[in-house]
This record gives C-alpha cells, sequence and structure tokens, in this order.
C-alpha cells in the first residue's frame, strides 16, 4: 500500500481505490505550506482525538470530499452538530468492516479536548486489517503496555508512532512500542513541527538500526510504498 505524509501527525493510506485520511493538521503548519489541501483525496477520515493540531483541516478537506468520518462518539458528535452526517462513530475495543478493511478502536494514553474546548472524549488509535496489509496507527499516546494486546487482534506490518516526546512517546519509547506490537518496521510522525518537538532524526534512526529495526521518516508530501 502506499503511504504520503502530511506532516505533523496527517498521513494518508491508500489501499486500492481508497484513499483513508488521518489526523488532518496542515493549513496551520508552517512546514507543511507547500502542501495543497484541496489536491488531497479522501475516502474516510480517521481522527485519533479532538486536539486541534489534529482536526483542524477536518472540516475543509470533508465538505470538498465528502468523505466519511470515523472517531469516538464524542468527536463524530461534535462534528454532525457542525451539520456533517456522513459519519461512523466507534469507541474503544469496538471494531467495524469498512470496503477498505477492517478498523478496530484501542486505548491511547493522552488528553483530548475539541478546538471550542468541547469534551473530545476519550484518545485513541486505530488497527487497520486490509487486503494489503495490516497495520497500527497509536494516534498521540505515552508508551503504554495495552500495546502488547495489539498482536492478539491482528499481525502488524508496520506502525505509525509519535516519536517527538514532550506530549507523546519519544523514540525510545516509540522503539519499547514496536517490540511490544511485534513490527518491524515504524513510520515516525508528530516531532519537529513545534519547539517542544524537535529530534535529532539521525540518532532516531540509528537507535532503531541497532535494534535491529527500522525508523522511517518520509518527507513531507513523500509517497512511500510499503
Amino acid at each position: 500500500m502506499k503511504l504520503t505524509y502530511y506532516g505533523h501527525a496527517c498521513f494518508a493510506v491508500q489501499i486500492g481505490q481508497h484513499h483513508i485520511l488521518f489526523d488532518p493538521f496542515i493549513t496551520p503548519n508552517e512546514l507543511a505550506k507547500h502542501i495543497d489541501i484541496h489536491q488531497i483525496p479522501a475516502d474516510y477520515i480517521l481522527i485519533s482525538h479532538g486536539h486541534a493540531d489534529h482536526v483542524a483541516d477536518v472540516a475543509a478537506i470533508a465538505k470538498r470530499t465528502g468523505a466519511t468520518l470515523v472517531s469516538n462518539f464524542e468527536i463524530i458528535e461534535w462534528f454532525q452538530a457542525q451539520g456533517f452526517q456522513k459519519v461512523h462513530p466507534m469507541n474503544h475495543g469496538g471494531s467495524w468492516q469498512f470496503d477498505f478493511g477492517k478498523v478496530k478502536y484501542v486505548n491511547a494514553i493522552h488528553s483530548s479536548k475539541l478546538p471550542d474546548g468541547a469534551n473530545g472524549g476519550n484518545p485513541g488509535g486505530f488497527i487497520c486489517q486490509t487486503s494489503e496489509g495490516n497495520f497500527y496507527y497509536s494516534g498521540d499516546t505515552a508508551l503504554t503496555l495495552d500495546m502488547q494486546l495489539i498482536p492478539r487482534f491482528a499481525r502488524i506490518d508496520f506502525a505509525i508512532f509519535p516519536i517527538g516526546d514532550n506530549f507523546t512517546m519519544g523514540y525510545e519509547d516509540a522503539l519499547v512500542a514496536a517490540e511490544l506490537v511485534q513490527t518491524e518496521r515504524v513510520v515516525g510522525v508528530h516531532y519537529d513541527t513545534f519547539g517542544y518537538i524537535k529530534i535529532d532524526k539521525d540518532a532516531a534512526r540509528k537507535a532503531f538500526q541497532e535494534a535491529g529495526r527500522q525508523l522511517l521518516l518520509p518527507a513531507i508530501g513523500e509517497t512511500i510504498e510499503l
């Protein structure tokens, strides 16, 4: 499958003809100013939690594309109040078979409040099982032993983890997370956007390499095959 990185914690996965976009935060991100959100395809938008740096461009992209919004109950309710009706609410432990594959909504340790102060519910992550492979997006999270459950649900071909530290796992904890979910490949997100989360990318790659695992850090706008 193809993964395109749009900066911060936003990325898209193409599975066959389906385009699944995650946590769109692009227009407020100075590092992604060359990305035109009007050119981004989306059949589904999966939202891990309610912070502005994960929902900023949801409305604009969903209005243009007609994408189905997938998130926890509270976030979906918030978007419904804004007039979005093409939605699918989920909650922790639940799964659903979409046309691109099966999605399970799993635990994340973080906080969640929507931009206007509304309740964002509990943050989460997604396990996606598809005909082209399986992946786990943890969302913003601390390292948690709940990750040991992920291989019980699916064999993971790659994971997408935050590595910026301060607000989430750093790359050292992400390496432990990779061991817990039993994957050799990790795509790093949620780093370098703000001063608090700038990292030494060479050190991060080296740590993974020395552990026999691969850390992928695509450039903003770059598409990679996984």
